[in-house]
């Protein structure tokens, strides 16, 4: 049997030993849109909660649209001109509409990485389009802390003080959040940097509930919820895609109403119940963009968590063509790997703000704790130990020697990765 898992721009091609018992996990098919910028203008017009865009455009001076940075397949290139062309036939002006890069913590897209992230010149030549930079105490507004947890509200200028604010965004698992888009654009996406550490700290990872596909009890969505009520009126534009990354789903309205009516369209395909547990699961980090750095990697070690069985062995196929990360996160697997896991989760779960992308060393113990770990990539040898999990120069290689150790043939494959999150359901 012969596996594509995707691999940066390509993929890897994985053939399995032909006396395995293989599950392949994948969504079921998918609808596709047929004509997807018909669909968008429609989902402008009609929206979920609300008023239509036009309407709303017409007693708005100035707009603030989020989209998403570089690791996430957003179609802005479907999304972006629609909502800029609704919103100048409804009286606002060109100068008085901003695109703001809801980065997060992650570096900035500059020059043709943000050409390509916005995929249409139309766009770059009509409007700004700008980055957020969580670090500068400046450019954002303290809205104090919410109600429930006391997470510090702090949230960039320009979507605070815009008269119309949209947040367009992709609705797919997240291995913390539940599902990202929606909210999640908002907070963290152009959250000021103690909002974010005080999100991705040990108190809220730790909790049992924040997992992926999961919103009801799981702490950071409710956070999010919180926040976008404090900061008042948000719309959405929300997505989803197939494999092949073609429009599946698009809606517009409220944001909160409309991202639970996007994430109940998602579910039924991105959740796959499995009947039995395996000893040894191959999956990828779901390609380009994912998969260009370890940092965002590690999601594909949580995904397949609930079907890992004792002893098992997870094996994942990532480029990592960018690196290992930020230098917090190479700071932060230093001491993972030098202080052990229990001393390390201890020092996380002592403080009130996590150190900037240690979250990501957390997730990855999760998946540690489950099972053994072995990594298919691109990195460089000093990177590569950095890791701390067992690297490997083969998947076949490591799935024979895998089955060999357990002694069982079933072998789960998810090709895609975080995009597709399999469960336990027994019989």
């Amino acid at each position: 049997m012969i596996v594509d898992l995707p691999y940066g721009r390509t993929h890897l091609t994985v053939r399995l030993p032909a006396d395995l018992e293989v599950t392949v996990v994948s969504k079921p098919p998918m609808p596709v849109i047929a004509t997807p910028h018909d669909a968008v203008r429609s989902a402008l017009a009609n929206p979920t909660g609300g008023e239509p865009l036009i309407e709303v455009a017409k007693r708005s001076g100035t707009v603030c649209i989020l989209i998403c940075d570089v690791t996430r397949p957003v179609p802005n290139h479907l999304l972006l001109r629609p909502i800029i062309e609704t919103l100048l036939a409804g009286g606002v002006a060109a100068g008085d509409i901003t695109v703001l890069v809801a980065t997060g913590l992650h570096r900035p897209n500059e020059g043709d990485e943000l050409a390509a992230l916005v995929g249409d010149p139309w766009v770059l030549d009509h409007v700004a389009v700008v980055n957020h930079h969580a670090r500068d105490d400046d450019a954002h507004v303290d809205l104090g802390p919410t109600a429930t947890r006391g997470t510090p509200v702090k949230l960039d200028r320009r979507f605070v003080d815009a008269d119309l604010r949209i947040a367009a965004g992709l609705v797919e698992p997240h291995f913390m959040a539940g599902y990202s888009g929606g909210r999640k654009v908002v907070a963290p996406g152009i959250a000021h940097a103690d909002t974010i550490r005080t999100f991705h700290s040990a108190r809220f990872m730790e909790d049992p509930l924040a997992v992926q596909c999961q919103l009801a009890g799981n702490p950071l969505h409710e956070e999010q919820l919180q926040i976008v009520r404090m900061l008042g009126d948000i719309y959405a534009v929300n997505t989803v895609i197939d494999d092949a990354r073609r429009l599946s789903f698009v809606n517009f309205g409220e944001v909160i109403e409309s991202h639970l009516e996007a994430v109940n369209f998602a579910h039924d395909f991105l959740t796959v119940p499995v009947p039995r547990k395996f000893r040894t699961v191959v999956t990828s980090a779901a390609g380009f963009p994912l998969d260009q750095t370890y940092y965002q990697t590690v999601k594909g070690m949580v995904t397949p968590l609930d079907i890992l069985d004792d002893g098992a062995t997870l094996i994942l196929a990532a480029d990592c063509g960018e690196g290992l990360g930020s230098d917090a996160f190479r700071a932060s697997q230093r001491r993972l790997i030098d202080d052990g896991p229990d001393a390390f989760l201890a020092s996380l779960l002592a403080k009130r703000l996590a150190d900037i992308d240690e979250w990501e060393s957390e997730m990855q113990m999760k998946a540690q704790r489950a099972a053994t770990v072995q990594l298919y990539c691109g990195l460089e040898e000093g990177d590569r130990e950095l890791t701390g999990v067992g690297l490997i120069d083969s998947v076949e290689e490591a799935l024979v020697a895998s089955v060999a150790a357990s002694g069982d043939r079933a072998v789960a494959v998810i090709p895609e990765g975080p995009y597709v999150v399999p469960y336990y359901a027994s019989a």
